[in-house]
């Protein structure tokens, strides 16, 4: 099967696993999420994180590596592939994460409470995570994703389908950064970091209370602009400035 085609169909297969992952987490797992209410996760609107997609696509050539003549021979092979894994995963995890929060001013996800991390987006222990996911991908995963690209290279008609997840992944993908320029915007104009998922969640407890209908799959949709949320947010923090006394004293 053509390597492209076989990578294209990872992607899409991917980006909605992740989608489902980070659902789940975010509602029974994430401390950022007290109340355990369901928010649509990641930086597009659509049921899809094209990180997990791009993750995918990396653990398979990574898993597939292993036939290579300077990996097949190693003593410990499984091993360096899961720790290859967990470094390739930490840093596109580091690189998408360090580019939203420096160009955008936008906070993805934050490890801030989490020993050893770095900048708030990355740490020790979710590289752990994605070391062990790698070692799940491995045994489990890769060799049902071999089958399932033989049954796609003798199934092409389902190409139409990944078509068709493409286009509305590149619309829903086109008006995501438009969102994201104004928060951007926003965010320098109150001189705030925005953390997506707070921002997300606040707008939607913000409705509840009011009893206007929330849409799960429109987490910015607000009758209040989102300056007023930021400046809310902004306020907040400068209270909190206020209360913490100065170091030493």
């Amino acid at each position: 099967m053509n390597l492209a085609l076989a990578l294209v169909f990872l992607f899409f297969i991917g980006s909605v696993a992740g989608w489902v992952i980070e659902l789940i987490f975010r509602r029974f797992f994430s401390s950022a999420n007290p109340e355990r209410k369901w928010i649509n996760p990641g930086f597009c609107t659509g049921p899809y994180v094209p990180l997990y997609g791009f993750g995918l696509c990396i653990m398979f050539l990574i898993a597939m590596s292993e036939t290579l003549p300077w990996i097949a021979g190693l003593r410990y092979k499984k091993l360096v592939l899961f720790v290859v894994m967990a470094v390739a995963m930490t840093a596109i995890e580091y690189i998408a994460g360090l580019l939203m929060l420096k160009v955008a001013h936008v906070r993805l996800w934050d490890y801030s409470n989490v020993w050893g991390n770095i900048q708030g987006l990355i740490c020790p222990k979710f590289s752990l995570i994605w070391a062990l996911l790698g070692a799940a991908y491995y045994f489990f995963i890769h060799p049902r994703i071999i089958r399932t690209l033989i049954w796609f290279s003798n199934n092409l008609a389902f190409s139409f389908f990944v078509g068709m997840f493409f286009g509305v992944f590149l619309i829903d993908l086109a008006h995501s950064l438009n969102l994201v320029n104004r928060l951007r915007k926003l965010a320098k104009e109150n001189d705030i970091t925005v953390r997506y998922e707070n921002l997300k969640l606040q707008i939607k407890e913000a409705r509840e209370e009011r009893k206007l209908k929330y849409s799960f799959f429109a987490p910015f949709r607000s009758d209040t602009p989102l300056s007023e949320y930021l400046k809310e947010k902004r306020e907040l923090h400068e209270q909190n400035n206020k209360k913490t006394p100065p170091a030493g004293k």
